[in-house]
This record gives structure tokens, sequence and C-alpha cells, in this order.
């Protein structure tokens, strides 16, 4: 994967080659976000689960491989799109399945539902329902670590949609001034909801705009984890090391509508079944298979727990209760004694 810098191509350094442990974390991960999402699916058609929801079904490489370059202490942040970043940053999938139910074991209270998705003990700042709104708010996260004087980055992602307001060309432009530690991640998926990349703008290198700021930025297919993980090592390390930020476009697609009332007219089936032919996460066990890191026995229980997994969390957010409606000012209002809430109560 080539990043830019300068202008000019770098030639991206040698990265250490990855083990079957790896590799079977990357399978045993996307197989959870994978049925986690086709469960969410499900439910929502059941109406158990109401208002937006935005599954991730094809996108997986992009986090998986992400999380593999993080460590402790680093921070994070995404937009709505976002019930299998904090799956894979190890949140308990039976309160994000609560979440999605509106119940109060959920994540957020039930507050957020499925596009406000927080866990402070992941170090995950959500899940942001307005488009590009957690650009600045990530450079801001990146801007703390520094005046902290810690060696801690923020990895902010975005979609292709979100490159054309004007809070993402602020953020660029301070983070590089400020050289702060704070990684912009573009899962693109080719659409900003039912427009294509190339009806947005002159040419389709998102990556490009990264250039006007003379910030290293490039192209990444990430439809695979594994190159997903060796620009994310790349950009972490420039970034830990005083370096500043990265701009990196995940080249990745979506199998299904950009949320659940899309009718997906903009594409036809037929490019759906291309992708498909590069699906993640056949990519994955194709690799493992060909190098016999697990049987075919294996793999079918690791497809069996993760799926009784999932029944799982679907059966906890069934049995949780409904949040109090009291608690939708219990972090708004400061004053115990506020005299405008008894009646609401």
């Amino acid at each position: 994967m080539p990043v830019l810098k300068d202008k000019k191509v770098k030639v991206i350094k040698e990265f250490k080659e990855f083990d079957s442990s790896t590799y079977l974390y990357w399978l045993k991960s996307m197989v959870l976000m994978r049925r986690f999402e086709e469960m969410a699916g499900r439910l929502y058609g059941q109406q158990k689960i109401a208002g937006f929801c935005h599954l991730y079904i094809g996108q997986e490489a992009c986090v998986a491989g992400c999380v593999s370059a993080l460590k402790e202490g680093d921070k994070y942040i995404t937009s709505y799109r976002d019930h299998a970043h904090p799956i894979a940053l190890g949140t308990n999938p039976d309160y994000i399945m609560a979440e999605l139910f509106g119940k109060s074991t959920g994540i957020s209270k039930g507050k957020g539902g499925s596009m406000h998705m927080f866990d402070k003990k992941k170090n995950f700042f959500g899940g942001h329902g307005i488009v590009g709104n957690q650009i600045p708010i990530g450079a801001g996260i990146a801007f703390s670590e520094k005046y902290k004087k810690t060696d801690n980055v923020c990895i902010t992602f975005l979609g292709d949609g979100a490159v054309r307001i004007g809070a993402f060309h602020e953020a660029l432009n301070i983070s590089m001034f400020l050289k702060l530690p704070v990684i912009f991640v573009i899962e693109n998926n080719g659409y900003a909801m039912g427009t294509s990349v190339k009806r947005t703008a002159s040419h389709e290198d998102i990556w490009k705009l990264g250039l006007g700021y003379e910030m290293p930025c490039g192209p990444v297919d990430a439809m695979n984890p594994e190159k997903v993980a060796e620009a994310m090592d790349e950009a972490i390390s420039r970034a830990r090391s005083g370096g500043g930020p990265t701009f990196l476009d995940l080249k990745t697609y979506r199998y299904r509508g950009h949320s659940m009332s899309d009718a997906q007219k903009y594409r036809t089936k037929d490019e759906v079944k291309e992708y498909q032919k590069i699906d993640p996460i056949t990519q994955v066990l194709d690799k493992i298979k060909e190098n016999d890191w697990a049987s075919e026995d294996e793999i079918k229980k690791i497809d069996k727990r993760v799926k009784d997994r999932v029944k799982e969390c679907e059966q906890f957010a069934d049995e949780s209760e409904f949040p109090d409606k009291n608690i939708m000012y219990d972090v708004v209002y400061e004053q115990e004694d506020y005299p405008f809430l008894p009646h609401k109560l």
C-alpha cells in the first residue's frame, strides 16, 4: 500500500508477517460482526429494532485490521455505522444488541440506539449520527493526548460522503498544522447513501484530498485486513513518534443498503456479486486453509459458537427492561431541584 507524502510515492516499510493467531482472531472477530449484523437485520424486520439502522456487512476488514494495530490507551471514534466497531474493540455484544432494542442494559442505556454507541472503558467515543460530526471531535481528542504528552493516538473513522463538508477540511488543516496524533480513516464503500463517489467530485481518488495539506495519505485495499493492519501500523507509528496525522482511503464495500430503508436502485445486483467474490471473510478463510491453521471442523465450530453467541445477545436484549423515562434528563440538568421537570417525569 503506497502512502503518499510530499506528493511523492513512499513505499511502505516491511511489516512483520502475520501468523496463525492473528488470522484466527480476524476470523472470529469478523464472523461475529457479520452474524451480529445479519441478526440485527432480521430483528429490524421483526420490529424489535426501530429507527435508523446501518449494517456493516462487507466492511469488516476495515475495523478488524485497524484494531490489530492499536494499543491500550488509544482512542477511537466513528460515524453512525457503528455496531461492528465496539465489537472489535471488545465491548460485550449483549450490551450492543440491548442498545439496538432501546433497553436500559444497552451500552448507552437505551438512549442512543443504533447510531450512538459509546464505551468509555474501551476508549470508544461513538457513534455519531450527524454526518462528519465526529471528525473535528477526533482531532480534539488527539489534541488532548498531545497536550497530556502521551503516546496515544486517535483513530477517526468517516464515510466517503463526509469529506465534502467544511469541518473535514478544518480538521485536516489544524491536525497537520499542530502535528496531532490522529489518523483519519475513510470507510470508502463507494456510495454516500445512494450517491456514488464519481458523482460528487471531478475524480474518485479521495485520498488525494490530503495532498492539499501535505498530509501523508494513500489508498488501502480494505477488503483485506492484512493490508489495513499494515497501513494502520505505519500511520500509527508516525503519529506516536510526533510525525503528525495520516489520511487513509480504505476501499471497501457494503453488501447491504445504506440503511434498512434503502431500495439500492443506484447499483446493480451484478456489481454486488463482483464484490462478494473478494469478501473479506472469504479471504481470511482462504489464507487459514492454505496454511492449515484450522481444519474444516474447527472452522464450523467457530461459526456455530458465534451463531449461538449472537442468539444469546438477542435473548439478553429481549429480557432486558426498557429504561425509566427520567433518564432522559439525568445527564442534562445538574440542578437537582430544577423546577420544570416534575410534569415530565
